[in-house]
């Protein structure tokens, strides 16, 4: 999500973007062949004292962040319920610290330098026939509309605060998902016009 990222560099903006996205796939398998509390609670904790450390953050990650806090405690409030205190932990560990460190990602990587990555690791499917560029295309567009989708609910939302003094909510799914779809029909079209 292009929005979220910080012009202002960070010390994590000196890590290579391939490196960043190789510890958050091998944290990522890692964490969920554990269910240890010793091991998930620091690993979260480690996860939200990193993404402090890149402050101040911006109106957008701090939003996404407390939104991910609160789905945490809402999993963690499901699992009690079910009488599964042990789950409850683990989900909400595991959530907690895949979130911060895709946040913190998110922070200080461009999309250009993640589709370079993802690039460079489809390469070799090429010799297998894999038309790897529109693999990569595909990404990208995957990227895009992930960001696009959240800007226009940012803006469809926004509209609906200044007309009624409220927040949207569920109400905005059906706009929403018409302009997408929209959207969504208008790049397919180009494109088909483009590689015809």
């Amino acid at each position: 999500m292009q929005y979220l990222y910080r012009e202002d560099a960070t010390w994590l903006h000196s890590i290579p973007a391939s490196l960043k996205l190789f510890v958050l796939a091998t944290l990522g398998t890692a964490l969920f062949l554990t269910e240890r509390a010793g091991i998930l609670l620091p690993v979260a904790a480690g996860s939200a004292g990193l993404l402090l450390s890149l402050r101040p953050l911006g109106p957008g990650a701090l939003k996404l962040a407390r939104s991910i806090v609160l789905g945490a405690l809402l999993v963690a409030a499901f699992h009690m319920a079910m009488g599964q205190p042990m789950v409850a932990l683990a989900s909400a560990s595991r959530l907690l610290a895949m979130a911060f460190l895709g946040i913190a990602l998110t922070l200080s990587a461009r999309h250009s330098e993640l589709l370079e990555v993802f690039e460079r690791l489809l390469a070799p499917l090429a010799l297998l026939g894999v038309r790897v560029d529109r693999v990569n295309l595909l990404l990208a567009l995957m990227m895009r509309f992930t960001e696009q989708f959240l800007a226009q609910w940012k803006r469809l939302d926004d509209a609906h605060r200044v007309r009624t003094g409220r927040p949207g909510g569920l109400r905005l799914i059906a706009p929403l998902t018409i302009q997408m779809l929209l959207a969504a029909r208008r790049v397919g079209d180009t494109l088909q016009t483009r590689i015809r």
